[in-house]
This record gives C-alpha cells, sequence and structure tokens, in this order.
C-alpha cells in the first residue's frame, strides 16, 4: 500500500516542481512525470496506471492534471475504484476515503451527463442556425435534371417505364414515377 504520484505540466515551458514537492509532502516515493499537451498520448500516465496495485492510492496535485476531459478523468476513476486504488487530489481537497470517493464518482457521474447533454445541446442550435443559413445535411439528392426532363420526354413519346429504365440506366420504377410526378405528369400505362 503505497502512494504513487502522478505529476503533469502542458508544454516545456512550465515547471513540474511545486507539483513534486505537494507529492512528496504527501509520502510519494514513486512520482511519474509527463511534460506534454493533455492531448496526446500519456506515456507516463498509462505507466503510472499499470504501476498501480490493489490497496495504493493514486495521488495527484489537482484533477485537471490526470484526465483530458469529464470523460476521461470517469474513466480512470471507474478503473481506479475497479481495482481498489484510491485517489486523493491535493488541490481539490479528496483525501480518497470510501465516503469522499462515492460523493465524487456520484458528482462527476452528474457532471459528465451534464457536458454530454450541453455538448448535444451545442450541436443542435448549430445544426439549426446551419439550417437557417440555408445549409443541407444528408447526403446529396440523387436528382438529375437532365435524367427528369429525358424520362418526361420518352414517357410523353409513349415509351414504357421498363423501357425508359434500360435506355437511361435508372435502376427502380419508383425513380422514374417520382421524376413523372415533379413533372406534373399522370400515369396512364406501365
Amino acid at each position: 500500500m503505497a502512494n504513487i504520484g502522478y505529476a503533469r505540466v502542458s508544454s516545456r515551458e512550465q515547471h513540474l516542481d511545486m507539483q513534486l514537492m505537494a507529492l512528496r509532502a504527501k509520502g510519494c516515493q514513486t512520482i511519474f512525470q509527463e511534460q506534454v499537451s493533455g492531448i496526446r498520448q500519456r506515456p507516463e500516465l498509462e505507466k503510472c496506471l499499470s504501476f498501480l496495485r490493489e490497496g495504493d492510492t493514486l495521488v495527484v496535485y489537482k484533477f485537471d492534471r490526470l484526465g483530458r476531459s469529464l470523460k476521461n478523468l470517469l474513466e480512470i476513476f471507474e478503473d481506479l475504484r475497479n481495482r481498489d486504488i484510491a485517489l486523493v487530489s491535493i488541490q481539490d481537497g479528496i483525501d480518497g476515503s470510501s465516503t469522499t470517493r462515492k460523493l465524487m464518482m456520484t458528482l462527476m457521474t452528474a457532471l459528465a451527463e451534464f457536458e454530454r447533454s450541453v455538448i448535444a445541446e451545442r450541436c443542435s442550435a448549430g445544426r439549426k442556425e446551419a439550417k437557417l443559413k440555408g445549409k443541407k445535411f444528408g447526403r446529396t439528392p440523387g436528382i438529375d435534371r437532365y435524367k427528369i426532363e429525358a424520362v418526361s420526354g420518352l414517357y410523353k413519346q409513349g415509351m414504357s417505364i421498363t423501357s425508359i429504365m434500360q435506355q437511361l440506366g435508372i435502376k427502380s420504377k419508383s425513380t422514374i414515377y417520382r421524376y413523372l410526378q415533379m413533372k406534373d405528369i399522370k400515369l396512364n400505362r406501365k
């Protein structure tokens, strides 16, 4: 049962000194250190998570050092909980006790759900705004104006639906019917 530390800064210009001092003060003998952006892969975090054993405590300076997003943080929390590893966040005041851990998990789950709903709401609002500006979504309509004219012309000349399909390479009778309907032509033969 050891205290294992994880420290991360987002760029080479930032320093780990303050985090390392705080982690050592919490009794961390082993500290994994990372100096990369949180968006990229974090090999030291992966090593740290692999290194942890049941009964250990992962100590971080602040939760934002651990996860790239709320969803990512929740995944890490869940992994630690399943492996019976406590989590301490010095700046966030989380001590790793089971009561605090349960409260944090509940709170973080609620926040993750909130984050998902906010993202969905923003996407929906963005789509509505784009539609108002004339943006089209979905696949491009397969309507070929030339073919519509050709279908109506051939049909008016007395050609059968099947013959029109073969001549124009249209695979579906319903497409022919739809094209004729677009030209307000009433069907009187097959």
